[in-house]
C-alpha cells in the first residue's frame, strides 16, 4: 500500500502505519463502548409507613427484584388467588421482594399485614420497575426537537 507524502509523492506505507489508526473515528457510533450494558435486576425502596414485626420493629427499607414470567404465572394456580383475584398482588409481591428491613424472609403473611399505603406503594413500584421499556416510548417534540418520554398505557399488577 502507498500513501501520499508531504510533497504529494506516493510513498510505501510501513506495517506501523497500517496498525496505527489515521485518527479518531468519524462518528461516535464507531467508537467502542466504554462499558458493557448491564441489566439492573434489583431496586431498593423505602416504604411510606413500614411493616411492624411482632417485636415492634418497623421495617421500611427493602429491595424488589424484577419479576419473571414464572413469578406472574405461578400465583394464578394458587387457590387463594383463584377464590379472590385481588390476592394476586399479595402472592406476587411476596415472590419479588427479596429484603425488607431485617426480616429473615418476606412471605405472603408479611405482605398481608402491610398498611394499605405501603401495599399501594409496592404495587406501583412493581409496575414501574417491570414496565420499564414496555409502556414508555422515547419521542421527539416536533416543534423544538427536544427528546422526552411518554407513557403509552398503564397496567395493573400482574398484567405487565
Amino acid at each position: 500500500m502507498t500513501r501520499r507524502g508531504r510533497a504529494g509523492v506516493m510513498t510505501p506505507m510501513s506495517a506501523e502505519d497500517l496498525a496505527t489508526p489515521a485518527g479518531p473515528p468519524e462518528t461516535p457510533s464507531q467508537q467502542p463502548p466504554s462499558e458493557p450494558d448491564r441489566l439492573r435486576t434489583e431496586f431498593p425502596f423505602e416504604l411510606p409507613r413500614g411493616f411492624v414485626s411482632g417485636d415492634g420493629t418497623v421495617h421500611r427499607s427493602g429491595v424488589m427484584r424484577l419479576a419473571t414470567a414464572r413469578d406472574e404465572l405461578v400465583p394464578l394456580r394458587d387457590l387463594r388467588v383463584q377464590e379472590n383475584p385481588a390476592y394476586l398482588s399479595v402472592v406476587l409481591l411476596a415472590r419479588v421482594i427479596t429484603r425488607l428491613g431485617t426480616l429473615p424472609a418476606v412471605h405472603d403473611g408479611v405482605v398481608e399485614n402491610l398498611f394499605a399505603a405501603d401495599l399501594a406503594f409496592l404495587q406501583e413500584f412493581y409496575r414501574q420497575i417491570n414496565a420499564e421499556g414496555h409502556t414508555r416510548a422515547a419521542v421527539t417534540c416536533p416543534h423544538c426537537s427536544e427528546p422526552f418520554e411518554i407513557e403509552l398505557g398503564g397496567s395493573r399488577l400482574g398484567e405487565s
